[in-house]
């Protein structure tokens, strides 16, 4: 156990409390729309930050300063296609979720297309996002294994259980408030992190500053053309625009935060405004991430780090001073449990909406409840296999992106489909997003393409042939 006592205590106390708060919200819960929308209740600030919360995951934290670590600022130029890609969705996905009520995205898909293709995008949602929130909940053994020494198993095993207790009672209302209390926790964290590292480099931020600029560490833009490197402005404009239009439009994580709002104008305050916080949030791990570089390039580590992953929380656990290591390993673990609460919820929700409730719409509220509750703790056992699966991921933060980023092309490519025409037919638009998906994946497997193109690829080819084979059918049956 390499923390000290103090740390340790820290560590627990968070751990403890952050799961009685979540716990308070159990009573509230009498019905779906109380469990799933948190009786659409919430002020837009708060669904701001919890939107903010449940795109930060310890794969951000740990991952984004590692990018910056080995690389430079190019990161960013993908976040400036996040902001683009939330005016896309205020002007073409959110009023069309507002008409009528709605509890996941994909009864949207049921209202235009039809069954078949309802189930199809809701399937997709369910493997994907749980394949991908499998790697996320693996990046949190990594540093719970720094932490405490503990073997892969029980560092799972303590995040996963804990999380899943609150979201297990409380539901999307648990789900909001701790994602704004765990935000301002792991927020508050790294910039005292990021204060103490400027402190530990002799000269401070400005010798940071100078010698990271002179190794070319702070470039942003690079506005080179090609299709085989993963940050260049095109790539992150286009790329980055596609990818958020499809992650916080069509993935039920993200929808149903937007959901939850009181009406259709604090929707896209709330969406709007998340987009200026996560630029600020990533400019400050991508500093954290300079601080490192020139840290370790002054006192070498005794071993190499087995991934850029590694480099955050080896430094906390082994260079910051007392009480303030525990304050950073609480952030990000604060910042993996409110990204795994809201993975566990709408992914509970999306299994019972989407599926059971189709099958048997006469079920009474209170059984409706306690099934939720059941598919929560059954996703959970899910998440902890799936976590333990992937162990020889390299580079958590890409890889996460990288394997939500094949499915979002064909869902994104269906929902454009079904709200920007009106001859798309459901097998045309089926046709599409099966062509798209594959493409995608050819892409992923056999390619060198970078991540930042999956979903504009994807969402386009889906489009494409969506639209030409409902046109095709409809001159077949006409």
């Amino acid at each position: 156990m390499r923390l000290h006592a103090v740390d340790l205590v820290i560590i627990v106390a968070y751990l403890i409390c952050i799961t009685l708060f979540g716990l308070r919200f159990r009573k509230s819960q009498r019905s779906l729309r109380d469990y799933f929308l948190a009786d659409r209740n919430i002020p837009w600030w708060a669904i701001a930050l919890s939107i903010v919360a449940a795109e930060t995951s310890t794969l951000t934290i740990i991952g984004t300063p590692g990018i910056a670590y080995g690389g430079n600022f190019g990161f960013l130029q993908l976040i400036f296609g996040y902001l683009l890609g939330r005016v896309v969705i205020c002007l073409i996905f959110i009023p069309q979720y507002f008409r009528g009520e709605m509890f996941t995205a994909y009864e949207l898909i049921d209202r235009r297309f039809g069954k078949a293709l309802h189930r199809l995008t809701a399937g997709v949602f369910l493997v994907v996002r749980a394949i991908a929130e499998g790697v996320r909940v693996w990046a949190i053994s990594i540093v719970v294994r720094i932490a405490l020494g503990t073997n892969d198993i029980l560092s799972v095993s303590i995040i996963l259980l804990l999380t899943l207790i609150y979201t297990f009672e409380g539901g999307m209302a648990a789900v909001i408030w701790t994602d704004v209390v765990q935000m301002v926790i792991y927020v508050s964290g790294t910039v005292i992190g990021f204060f103490t590292l400027t402190h530990l480099v002799p000269g401070g931020w400005p010798a940071i500053h100078a010698a990271a600029a002179q190794a070319g560490k702070l470039q942003v833009f690079d506005f080179s053309f090609t299709f085989f490197k993963a940050y260049t402005f095109w790539a992150g404009l286009i790329g980055g625009m596609f990818l958020t239009t499809a992650s916080h439009g069509t993935d039920q994580l993200m929808v149903q935060r937007l959901l939850v709002a009181r009406n259709q104008r604090e929707s896209k305050l709330a969406l709007l405004s998340s987009g200026v916080v996560i630029l600020a949030q990533f400019t400050l791990f991508l500093l954290v991430g300079a601080g490192l570089w020139m840290f370790y390039k002054l006192y070498p580590p005794q071993t190499s780090f087995p991934t850029s992953d590694w480099v955050f929380p080896t430094f906390i656990v082994e260079h910051m001073p007392r009480g303030i290591s525990g304050l950073l390993i609480a952030a990000i673990l604060a910042a993996a449990m409110s990204n795994l609460s809201a993975a566990l919820n709408s992914l509970s929700s999306t299994s019972m909406i989407d599926f059971y409730l189709r099958a048997k719409p006469e079920t009474p509220d209170r059984t409706r409840i306690r099934l939720s509750r059941v598919a929560t703790i059954i996703w959970g056992v899910v998440l902890f296999g799936l976590a333990l699966a992937s162990r020889q991921s390299h580079g958590v933060l890409e890889t996460g992106l990288g394997l939500a980023a094949v499915a979002y092309g064909g869902l994104l490519g269906v929902f454009l489909l079904g709200l920007l025409t009106r001859r798309a037919r459901q097998m045309g638009a089926i046709a599409g997003m099966l062509c798209g998906l594959a493409l995608n994946i050819y892409i992923w497997r056999w390619t060198k393409i970078p991540f930042t193109w999956y979903v504009t690829a994807g969402a386009l080819t889906t489009f494409a042939i969506g639209y030409l084979a409902s046109l095709v059918q409809r001159d077949a049956s006409s």
